[in-house]
């Protein structure tokens, strides 16, 4: 049991997180009537999304595509080799290995993910100003209740 939990749980503690953080966030926009409450649980949500890409994209022992060229290029002309255009022009003196690599495109992408997940929550604030300035009030049962009975009276 005790190599079994190891392997499941403290090898993958940051998709534990993760999954934690995204269940808080889902629970919070599910059940809470307030309006400012829902959208920290969507930023809570979002985070851990983040958070699960980008363990995700870890790679034990890997380096970044970029340096290792540049190391290479570097070893080649510190050895006297003639390097031409691109650090690996010469296949035979640094052999590549893709596993030795980390691929940077889920950080990328997350990096996206952070702007966009910001211009939403500025966004949704803006909104629920109007909201509020409109209802007096930013409880999502209160608002229904008002506008029903605007319907009504109209």
């Amino acid at each position: 049991m005790g190599e079994t939990f190891k392997a499941n749980v403290i090898d993958h503690f940051n998709f534990w997180v993760a999954v934690v953080l995204m269940m808080i966030g889902l629970y919070a926009m599910i059940t809470k009537n307030n309006l400012i409450k829902k959208l920290i649980g969507m930023s809570i949500f979002q985070t851990a999304i983040i958070l699960f890409y980008v363990s995700a994209g870890v790679k034990d022992g890997a380096t970044i595509p970029i340096l290792e060229h540049h190391a290479a290029e570097t070893e080649q002309v510190e050895a006297g080799e003639h390097v031409e255009g691109h650090p690996v022009a010469n296949h035979e003196a640094h052999a590549i290995n893709p596993d030795d690599y980390s691929n940077p495109l889920p950080h990328v992408l997350m990096l996206t993910a952070i702007v966009v997940g910001v211009a939403t929550l500025g966004v949704a604030l803006a909104v629920t100003q109007v909201i509020y300035k409109n209802y007096g009030t930013l409880e999502e049962d209160e608002i229904l209740a008002k506008i029903k009975a605007a319907e009504n009276d109209g």
